[in-house]
């Protein structure tokens, strides 16, 4: 389906309205006019780009205006922006294959933070014997912080069982978490207290943050890593304008965070819970698991995500809500797969 203009609450398909529920605009921003506003305004004061390496003699505050909101955000020690959520994944494992005997990963890990070798965490349902054996070495586990398929964050728990010897770092993908789960949307890299030696956050600013760039969050001594590392010496930054606009938004951040969770509530009061639906009340994502609703929602003029994420995969078939979203656009949501459900 070919459209004309950004797919918000609605889209207009060959003339006619639909309600959309698809995307990754979870927090609703890009088509915010305050959120638009102040993006157009750090424009026209930090220009539509600037391609200089960050270790360049000038230096523009924008960054660390807006990296220091974002480490105070995630509740990190130290953040750094990048120009995409892929670069910020590569950029972490590139400096951590250096320091790394082994990978582990859990399942339905994006493209992002994959590595070449790296082996499943369970193995036969049980934890992968290597990470409880007694050679001592240093491994690198990979999640994303919401599994694909999944509504929950990823239960990290099973890494309490690897013994003290093998020295472990994490590494998790928040871009389907970041400014949705934890407070205020600070996601879940603060609530991980595991006795691990370091913890990494990479995540989009795309989807939730309604902004085209990555972020990498950590301790200070690593993020100083990357920032000495050759690939991002040698590439150009996040558009400042940009990283200034995430903290300019702090106050519309925190207003659309709690209209996404109004929406949440709205469902979970209304919505008939059972199998063919996954649905968590914290989380803005509704997994089908019969695919007759999707030519049911579309008969209705609704339309859902629904395409191939990754190559040889099933479809992937999600309802996403938004901040944006009216109760009325979610009464009729939930009017139909109510029926349905009682079918």
């Amino acid at each position: 389906m070919n459209v004309d203009q950004f797919p918000d609450r609605t889209i207009e398909i060959n003339q006619e309205q639909y309600l959309y529920f698809g995307g990754t605009a979870y927090l609703g921003l890009p088509t915010n006019k305050a959120f638009q506003e102040l993006a157009i305004q750090n424009i026209r004061k930090w220009g539509t780009t600037y391609g200089s390496s960050r270790n360049a003699n000038i230096k523009l505050t924008a960054y660390e205006n807006g990296e220091t909101f974002l480490a105070h955000h995630i509740q990190a020690e130290s953040a750094v922006t990048v120009s995409s959520g892929m670069l910020a994944g590569k950029l972490v494992t590139e400096q951590l294959t250096k320091t790394t005997d082994c990978y582990f990963h859990f399942s339905d890990l994006h493209t992002a933070i994959k590595t070449p070798n790296s082996l499943p965490i369970f193995l036969n349902h049980q934890i992968h014997p290597r990470l409880t054996d007694s050679k001592a070495e240093k491994i690198t586990i990979l999640t994303d912080g919401v599994p694909s398929y999944q509504t929950k964050a990823v239960d990290l728990s099973v890494l309490k069982e690897i013994p003290s010897h093998k020295e472990v770092t994490l590494l998790i993908d928040e871009s389907h978490s970041l400014g949705i789960l934890g407070k205020n949307g600070g996601g879940i890299y603060s609530h991980i207290d595991l006795p691990i030696k370091r913890k990494i956050m990479v995540s989009s600013l795309g989807k939730a943050f309604g902004l085209t760039g990555g972020v990498i969050a950590s301790d200070i001594s690593f993020i100083d890593q990357i920032k000495n590392t050759d690939t991002f010496i040698s590439a150009a930054g996040m558009n400042p304008a940009f990283v200034q606009t995430l903290a300019d938004a702090t106050e519309i951040y925190s207003i659309q965070h709690q209209k996404l969770l109004d929406n949440l509530h709205h469902i979970d009061q209304k919505l008939i819970k059972n199998d063919t639906i996954q649905f968590d009340k914290t989380y803005p994502l509704l997994y089908l698991e019969d695919e007759n609703l999707i030519e049911i929602l579309e008969a209705n003029k609704i339309i859902i995500a629904n395409f191939k994420y990754q190559k040889d995969t099933a479809p992937l078939n999600r309802i996403v809500i938004t901040a944006n979203h009216l109760p009325e656009d979610l009464d009729k949501l939930i009017e139909i797969l109510n029926d349905y459900n009682f079918k």
